[in-house]
């Protein structure tokens, strides 16, 4: 009896181990800019869909994960990269810190939102915008601005808020517009010369603080503190649902807009766990995610939110990825050099 007892114990025993192994999740690690309230409604889905991944996702602004990136570079720490600035991206792709892989569905992206060798595949844009503070507006009997050029109305002073282009991807895509669209012979002299500066500096003059965070000025424009918010369309339907008196106005000059992209990384521990995720991450059913925050997506027939205008509707500045990602660096030291004081 006692004999059938122990062989009874360790068949037991035996059956558990390989369930055991079966359970064990796979690690992996993403960096991501994606907005906090994004990132954990997204991370829900995923850890639905992905069962068999144990998601470590690590959220950073846009200029803080490139230095996180650099600092790293001979010991990476994560595995991919997840919704980050394309013009961000491209700097890496020479540095040889991303490699080259075309996820599960990716014939299904439209070539212009993906890097035609595989070093990345963009999931949605985001566009800039003004937030407004009704309320404000109204108690200070000031006007609501339409675009760019409305902003150089001494009523404004210090009543405007913008990102920092060197720590916020909207920040960058803001000045980056602003440069193309003020200046048709950008791309044929030196970045120090564009004719935008001139604005900028006018701009300047009303700007009552610049902030790190794409998302920061229009929260703290719809807290009361700012009357206008140089942010991006997103955070206004978010702060709208939230009962906060605010209006959004895409700039009629045009509205900057900025790819965000996934990659994976040279050098990833987890790099099979990687890929499985950056898979679902352009999948049909990540991109309905995407879809309820995002002005547009880059799945072909997604629409965005309800509350927002369609993406085909709104007049986008002409965006020159590659110029911006070349002239990055040179861009942001004229930027600082002008107006961090």
């Amino acid at each position: 009896m006692k004999r059938f007892c122990t062989f009874f114990v360790l068949i037991i025993v035996a059956s558990i181990i390989p369930v055991k192994a079966l359970m064990a999740k796979e690690t992996v690690v993403i960096y991501t800019s994606l907005e906090n309230e994004e990132v954990v409604e997204y991370i829900k889905q995923a850890k639905v869909e992905l069962p068999d991944l144990d998601i470590q996702a690590i959220r950073l602004s846009t200029g803080e994960l490139g230095a996180r990136m650099l600092a790293e570079k001979n010991n990476p720490q994560a595995d991919c990269v997840w919704g980050w600035a394309v013009t961000n991206m491209e700097e890496f792709v020479p540095r040889k810190m991303i490699k080259p892989y075309k996820p599960e569905g990716w014939d299904k992206i439209p070539a212009h939102f993906k890097d035609p060798n595989g070093y990345w595949v963009a999931i949605d844009l985001y566009a800039a915008a003004f937030v407004i503070n009704d309320k404000v507006l109204e108690q200070k009997k000031l006007p609501s601005p339409k675009g760019w050029n409305d902003l150089l109305n001494p009523a404004y002073k210090d009543m405007l808020i913008m990102p920092n282009p060197a720590s916020s991807g909207t920040g960058f895509l803001q000045v980056a517009s602003l440069l193309e669209m003020m200046d048709k012979d950008y791309k044929t002299k030196p970045v120090e010369d564009n004719l935008a500066w001139d604005f900028l500096k006018k701009l300047d003059e009303n700007m009552g603080q610049y902030i790190k965070s794409g998302s920061k000025p229009a929260k703290l424009t719809a807290a009361g503190e700012y009357a206008v918010g140089c942010s991006f369309a997103f955070v206004y339907s978010s702060l709208k649902k939230k009962g906060f008196p605010v209006s959004m106005v895409l700039p009629e000059e045009g509205a900057g807009f900025e790819l965000e992209a996934n990659a994976l990384l040279e050098g990833a521990r987890h790099e099979a766990a990687a890929k499985k995720f950056l898979d679902w991450a352009i999948s049909k059913s990540a991109m309905n995610g995407y879809a309820k925050f995002k002005l547009g997506v880059t799945y072909p027939g997604i629409q965005g939110p309800k509350d927002m205008p369609a993406l085909e509707t709104i007049k986008l500045a002409p965006m020159d990825f590659p110029w911006q990602s070349k002239n990055r660096v040179k861009i942001l030291e004229v930027w600082s050099n002008l107006f961090l004081h």
